[in-house]
């Protein structure tokens, strides 16, 4: 299994950055992808970023595309998410999870196996 603990998050006003983090710890070898979703009150869980753990290939969801960064450090274990230029609509909490399985839908919430608890972002203006 995956454990997965995120970290970084807060209040920020708008137009500020923030860096998230999300630690990898158990069977990291394993991992395919790892995606940033996020969960603004009363809406559904959306995609935000993916990238592949071999190679780095990454993939953003059209509303955070040239804002947000996905990085990762695999000696690390680590997966980040460099926000820049943050507004209110960018309030949610944001998740980290990781696919096992070499799933092909990486924007999609079942493609992912393992998931951490959730870091807040609160933007205000």
């Amino acid at each position: 299994q995956v454990q997965l603990v995120e970290s970084g998050g807060g209040p920020v006003q708008a137009g500020g950055s923030l860096r998230l983090s999300c630690a990898a710890s158990g069977r990291t070898f394993s991992m395919y992808w790892m995606g940033w979703f996020r969960q603004a009150p009363g809406k559904e869980r959306e995609f935000v970023a993916a990238i592949r753990w071999s190679g780095g290939s990454t993939y953003y969801a059209d509303s955070v595309k040239g804002r947000f960064t996905i990085s990762r450090d695999n000696a690390k274990n680590t997966v980040y998410l460099q926000m820049n230029s943050l507004e209110p609509e960018d309030t949610a909490v944001y998740y980290c999870a990781a696919d096992i399985n070499s799933g092909s839908y990486y924007g999609r919430e079942y493609n992912y196996d393992y998931w951490g608890q959730g870091t807040q972002v609160t933007v205000s203006s």
